[in-house]
């Protein structure tokens, strides 16, 4: 099976606060260059919660017409994969809305957020009931789920998954349960089905690969993308050197925990130069971001170019 790597989109703002959709164009362009499979655009790291239900759309009508434009320019090379949430609300009728409407914004796969089905967390058979709903009222649109820690986390039970596994209607899971020996079982569970687990958790990358799962959905693809491409299609033949990349893609990910998402705003503006008029989020200023986390941000960029050269070099001795 081929591995892939998604980044989760961050949302550039212009200084008046709104939605930069010209720099978020840009970015699609750098996520393909990079090599990416495809983007997870409207979800956490987009800051759906804080975005309207026009903005979210908007946003992933963008990527979508943008990663289309791509593929038409570039027929030699797979068209970039756009899966999508924008899935916030409590009540019933307003998530069907929402997500009709990155469904008709052209997103290839839907996703549910796992913590928006059966709100109150009261028992899986509560929870496939709400699964049911969404998808008689979507018939025709092709379903994702995504354990989204935001507003809290809801961890799928195996009878949760086995359930959108055995449906039919799920191609995507972006699994943030962060253990390798989970993620073993979970794959098990949807082999043989259309539904592909992709690990969030960049520490359990390469085991959760090596246990079946699809590849990588996570917030570090925005800062060296190209590292994770490089570990999905390199893991089975070269295990050796996916072993050292997988040691540099873990540590790294530990910056995770820094100012996110001004952190990937600020490589994206001032290291890979994306026209971004601000780094500011809507879940948190620009302020936050100290000259500690920036020498943090540029520490990673000088190591991760070390490990790009180890890479070139290993390639040109084989």
């Amino acid at each position: 099976m081929r591995t892939q790597a998604f980044p989760t989109m961050v949302t550039p703002l212009c200084r008046d606060g709104s939605v930069d959709y010209g720099a978020a164009r840009a970015m699609v362009d750098w996520y393909f260059e990079n090599g990416c499979g495809g983007i997870f655009a409207a979800c956490q790291s987009s800051e759906i919660f804080f975005l309207t239900r026009d903005e979210r759309a908007r946003l992933t009508k963008t990527v979508v017409d943008r990663a289309n434009e791509l593929a038409a320019a570039h027929p030699d090379r797979p068209r970039l994969t756009v899966v999508a949430s924008g899935h916030v609300s409590d009540a019933f009728g307003d998530q069907v809305d929402e997500l009709k409407a990155v469904a008709d914004a052209g997103a290839d796969t839907v996703i549910l957020i796992s913590n928006r089905l059966d709100i109150e967390n009261t028992g899986d058979e509560a929870w496939i009931r709400a699964a049911e709903r969404i998808m008689n009222a979507l018939p025709s649109v092709p379903l994702g789920v995504y354990e989204c820690p935001h507003p809290y986390k809801r961890l799928m039970t195996e009878k949760m998954l086995s359930f959108c596994a055995a449906s039919g209607r799920f191609y995507y899971m972006k699994d943030t349960c962060c253990d390798a020996a989970v993620m073993a079982e979970r794959c098990k569970i949807l082999a043989g089905t259309p539904m592909k687990l992709y690990n969030a958790n960049a520490q359990t990358l390469l085991a959760s690969m090596r246990s079946g799962g699809a590849g990588y959905c996570g917030v570090m693809c925005n800062f060296h993308p190209d590292l994770y491409v490089r570990l999905c299609d390199i893991w089975e033949d070269d295990p050796g050197t996916a072993d050292v990349l997988q040691s540099f893609l873990g540590t790294a990910a530990f910056t995770e925990s820094l100012a996110y998402p001004v952190t990937a705003k600020y490589h994206l503006k001032e290291i890979v130069g994306l026209p971004f008029e601000t780094i500011d989020a809507r879940t948190r200023p620009a302020a936050d971001l100290t000259d500690y986390h920036k020498s943090c941000v540029r520490q990673m960029e000088t190591l991760a170019d070390a490990v790009r050269e180890w890479l070139a070099g290993r390639e040109d001795a084989q």
